[in-house]
Order: C-alpha cells, then sequence, then structure tokens
C-alpha cells in the first residue's frame, strides 16, 4: 500500500444552533508543516486539532481551514461599543468646534481599528466533542483519498518497472552483434600494432582483455533487475511511509542504467538505455508525491 502526500477532507456538524466545518488539504513536502485557521479564541484546542490531524496524517503540507457559523448572526464579530462610544464623542465634540458636518461620523468610526473585532469562539463541552469527531471524519477521508490516488500511482509505477525489466531483456539481441563490432576493431587496431616490433604482445593482450572486461555490462543488468524486484517488494509492503526508500533505490537504478548507456558502444542498446531512462524519471516524479 502507498499513499500520496496529495489529498483532501473536510467533515461538518451543527449544534446548539452552529454549523462547525472543517477542511483539510494536503500537498506535497519534504518535511511536514501544517498552516491552521481557526476562529479567535481557541487557544489550546487548536493545538489539540493539530496534534490530531498530524498523528493520522503523517508528512506533507496541509491547510486546515476551521469556521463556525451561528444562525443568529453572532460568530463572525462583535461592535466594541465602549470604544466606539469614546470615538463618537470626541468626533463629535471636534466637529462641533471646527463647524464641520457630523453625518458621516458613524461609518467612519467602524472603519478604525478595533472597533469591530472578531468575536472568540468558547466551545461547551458537548460542542468540542462534535469538533473532535467531525475533525476525525474529515482526517479519515483526506486518508482514503490519499488511498485511492496512492493506488493509481502504484499501477502507474509498477507498470514503468515492468516496462524497464523488459528492455533490460531487450539488450540481448544487440549483445552479439556489439561483441563483433569491438572484436573487429581491436582486430583492425591488433593488426596495425603487429606491424610494430616494439610492441609487447604479452602487455598488449593484457589490455585488450582489460578493455573487454570494462565493457561488459552483465553485471549492471543482473543487479538492475535486482533493484527492479527489490523496488517492487517496498511497494507492496504494509508500511505507509515508503517514499524516501523508494527514492533510494531509484538512484541505484538510474546509477546502473547510466554504467550500461556508457559501456554500451552500440547504438541500438543506447535507444534502449534511453527508454529506460525516460520510464525511471516518470517514476521518480511520482515518487516526489509519495508518503
Amino acid at each position: 500500500m502507498i499513499l500520496s502526500m496529495t489529498g483532501f477532507g473536510q467533515g461538518s456538524t451543527k449544534i446548539n444552533g452552529k454549523t462547525f466545518k472543517i477542511e483539510i488539504k494536503s500537498l506535497n513536502g519534504k518535511t511536514t508543516d501544517m498552516r491552521m485557521k481557526c476562529p479567535p479564541g481557541m487557544g489550546e484546542k487548536e493545538i489539540i486539532l493539530r496534534k490530531l490531524i498530524l498523528d493520522h496524517a503523517s508528512r506533507g503540507k496541509f491547510d486546515v481551514n476551521l469556521t463556525i457559523d451561528s444562525q443568529n448572526g453572532d460568530d463572525e464579530f462583535g461592535l466594541n461599543v465602549p470604544l466606539f462610544k469614546k470615538y463618537h464623542l470626541e468626533l463629535a465634540a471636534l466637529a462641533g468646534e471646527i463647524e464641520l458636518n457630523s453625518d458621516g461620523i458613524a461609518g467612519a468610526i467602524l472603519r478604525l481599528p478595533n472597533v469591530v473585532k472578531a468575536v472568540e469562539s468558547h466551545l461547551s463541552d458537548d460542542e468540542w466533542s462534535a469538533v473532535l469527531q467531525m475533525t476525525t471524519d474529515a482526517v479519515d477521508k483526506l486518508e482514503d483519498f490519499r488511498t485511492s490516488e496512492g493506488q493509481s500511482m502504484k499501477n502507474d509505477i509498477i507498470q514503468r518497472i515492468e516496462t524497464i525489466r523488459s528492455r533490460i531483456k531487450d539488450v540481448h539481441p544487440h549483445e552479439e552483434s556489439r561483441i563483433i563490432t569491438i572484436k573487429e576493431r581491436i582486430r583492425k587496431n591488433l593488426d596495425q600494432f603487429l606491424a610494430d616490433d616494439t610492441v609487447d604482445k604479452n602487455r598488449f593482450e593484457q589490455e585488450v582483455l582489460f578493455y573487454l572486461e570494462k565493457l561488459d555490462i552483465t553485471e549492471e543488468k543482473v543487479r538492475l533487475e535486482q533493484h527492479c524486484e527489490y523496488f517492487k517488494s517496498i511497494l507492496n509492503n504494509d508500511r505507509k511511509v515508503k517514499g524516501k526508500k523508494l527514492s533510494f533505490i531509484a538512484q541505484e537504478m538510474g546509477r546502473e542504467i547510466n554504467t550500461m548507456g556508457a559501456k554500451a558502444q552500440n547504438s541500438e542498446i543506447q535507444k534502449i538505455v534511453v527508454g529506460m531512462k525516460d520510464e525511471l524519471e516518470k517514476i521518480k516524479e511520482q515518487l516526489a508525491n509519495i508518503l
């Protein structure tokens, strides 16, 4: 099972004439980061909600928005009456002194800082219990979303891994022609060097063998096959968090593919290697969004 870091979950409930709603969005990220917006006055309850979400949805960037709407309309803002009266008395007196029209004073006062302020939310015990349950439901929906998204990604990645494995086999038909080409090149150079009596034939033969060993790609093919199998075994295990480990394996796969390309000296094998690299890059793009 794999989980995507991208997801969305929401929950809502109504109690005591109030409607509570929470939305949780998650995006991919190297670390865990949360931005949470709650009504004023939540205090330590906001910390509890943060912990509840992070305990169930690890790693990623989270945007959480909690809102409370009251049927009485007293949920958002309130008027700071003492401050409003103070401003009104002073401005009305000033308007009288300078003979200024005071018709627009009320509207001007409402735009002054702290005259209209957000009302702090004080939740009763039953309201808080409802918010906790609502948040749990939203987290469950977030995890369901991530699981569904992760399954789609898993299917795509497995298909690409199998494509890489099949292209390892595609290399085999070109091995013989590759060796023939290399031998002909060595034989041609050998004929030229043998005409020179100063050549140490034993040393030359040693260098040829060393050269052929350096060009052999059997080990790279075997290791790449093993990496593909290991990648699939990690992909299919029961752990939720595995994105980083899969990324490490993908890096090792990339090294073997690059080495094969460097040793190939054959245009057809080079084309196969390019195809492998393309599939691996698409796998890495998917891994960047896996938990």
